[in-house]
């Protein structure tokens, strides 16, 4: 065993994994109260987290975010990272979802012969509406409008895909 090994923790390593501490606290603030139901947190850290929302002096906050460094220390970290990475693979998975409904939009819009798979793919869409959307979609592209109907047409994508 050397010295090093038997040390305890420096006064710089202990600083630096309360401003991590803090960091984590302040991000589980940041999220919206539905996404933060679904992280593993204790009842004290959940009353910390509220109470943050009360104070308004910057210095009474920098003094409640060092409570929240000290809280989230008796806090299972691993389980909040793993959630917390769980909602970040969630957020890509509907990012990625969202460019796929974007792309079938672009494709209507562009090409003539992208209808034909759309509606077999999704024989549920309204047919009528979905042409008169790409119809007036690419009547307002050539003119310089705002893409009015083109939203439009995401949004009827979106809503017949289930999104």
């Amino acid at each position: 065993m050397t010295f090093e090994d038997a040390a305890p923790p420096s006064k710089t390593q202990l600083k630096k994994e309360m401003q991590e501490l803090q960091a984590l606290g302040e991000r589980i603030i940041a999220l919206d109260p539905a996404v933060r139901a679904r992280l593993p947190l204790s009842d004290e850290m959940i009353a910390a987290v509220e109470e943050t929302g009360r104070i308004r002096s910057h210095e009474g906050r920098r003094r409640h975010m060092q409570y929240v460094g000290k809280v989230m220390r008796k806090e299972d970290r691993e389980a909040i990272h793993a959630a917390f990475e769980a909602i970040d693979q969630e957020q890509v998975q509907r990012n990625a979802a969202f460019h796929r409904l974007e792309q079938w939009r672009d494709r209507l819009i562009d090409d003539d012969s992208a209808l034909e798979p759309f509606i077999e793919a999704h024989p549920s869409v309204e047919r009528q509406t979905l042409r008169q959307l790409i119809r007036n979609a690419r009547a307002e592209r050539q003119r310089g409008k705002p893409p009015a109907s083109a939203r439009k047409l995401f949004q009827l994508i979106r809503d017949t895909v289930g999104l």
